[in-house]
């Protein structure tokens, strides 16, 4: 039986306008890094999507080498896209990137007007699409020209592929060059998508840029790959991502000074009524942020963090606490 989306799926969620533009995107975004490539069900795939659709999610953010393998998360979703998801296409934010490697040669990297728009068409091709909402260029690439790279971003916009797009990954000053560049070229930035959370905080420069160019900004990792929750308080469990061979975290980064912070930390989420991982993502919607896109395995994950958008406001004893737990 198809899919059918619950009816009162915009009731409780929270959208925030992308910069100044019309757009709004959902507090939360759910982000297809891990876990829906093919080496996960289909079957959970679509629970975890349909789920967070039927909570107000409505916006899901790819790339062209999410998987893993590269691009099966893509072809995962093109396919549950196909099968369930079209008739709310225009109720959904579909968003995807390229820029970091993705096929041999010397064109299946960087930031080449060649590179970007046959990316963009094979992504369009794996997800069934006519088009994305958002396209992103995934990194600076400092080999090549940022005025080509804009080229190819208008291209894109002018041939009706994307219908916003964005930057990821940028410095703070790059950050601003480009956005100058993509104005004289008579194009919008409309957001910047970014790596930060309560722990790593050093693209706060970006975020200010981004406030004074009135540009939207979405933080990635809000939960520092997990480390920002109360998984690792009684060891590494055997399924966590820090017990296996990520690049990005593993068992020497769950130190036991990282250990005594989270603790601290939540004890004062509870004092909220909040879970850590809660707080945390409340923390980083704070101020210019957007939106904050989660990873999931499981959709008891997705619900966990949705209700982080019941509690979003702080007092300025709380910040000052959660500073000094981090910061010392």
């Amino acid at each position: 039986m198809s899919y059918v989306a619950d009816k009162n799926r915009y009731q409780e969620m929270k959208y925030n306008r992308c910069g100044k533009s019309g757009l709004l995107l959902p507090a939360i975004t759910l982000g297809l890094w891990h876990n829906f490539g093919d080496e996960n069900s289909l079957a959970n795939v679509k629970e975890m999507l349909f789920g967070a659709f039927d909570m107000g999610i409505t916006h899901f953010d790819l790339a062209n080498n999410y998987g893993p393998s590269a691009g099966s998360a893509e072809s995962n979703f093109g396919e549950v896209m196909r099968t369930d998801l079209k008739p709310y296409r225009d109720e959904l934010v579909i968003s995807t990137k390229a820029g970091y490697g993705m096929w041999e040669g010397p064109y299946g990297d960087g930031g080449s007007k060649k590179y970007l728009i046959s990316s963009l068409d094979q992504s369009l091709k794996r997800m069934n699409l006519d088009y994305v909402d958002i396209f992103y260029h995934h990194r600076r690439d400092p080999e090549t020209p940022m005025e080509e790279t804009v080229e190819a971003l208008k291209s894109i916009l002018d041939q009706g592929k994307a219908l916003y797009v964005g930057i990821s990954n940028y410095n703070a000053e790059d950050t601003r060059t480009m956005i100058k560049l993509m104005k004289e070229a008579g194009v919008r930035c409309l957001i910047h998508q970014m790596f930060y959370n309560m722990l790593e905080r050093h693209n706060e420069k970006v975020i200010d840029v981004l406030e004074q160019e009135q540009v939207g900004a979405i933080a990635f990792s809000p939960l520092a790959q997990g480390r920002l929750t109360n998984k690792y308080f009684n060891g590494i469990p055997a399924d966590s991502r820090a017990a296996g061979t990520s690049p990005f975290l593993n068992k020497e980064g769950i130190t036991d000074e990282l250990l005594k912070k989270t603790k601290a930390l939540n004890d004062l989420a509870e004092s909220r009524g909040q879970s850590l991982s809660q707080m945390a993502l409340a923390w980083t919607l704070r101020g210019h942020v957007t939106s904050v896109i989660i990873g999931a395995s499981k959709l008891s994950q997705i619900k966990e963090n949705v209700g982080a958008i019941q509690k979003l406001d702080f007092t300025a004893e709380e910040l000052q606490a959660i500073d000094k737990i981090l910061l010392g």
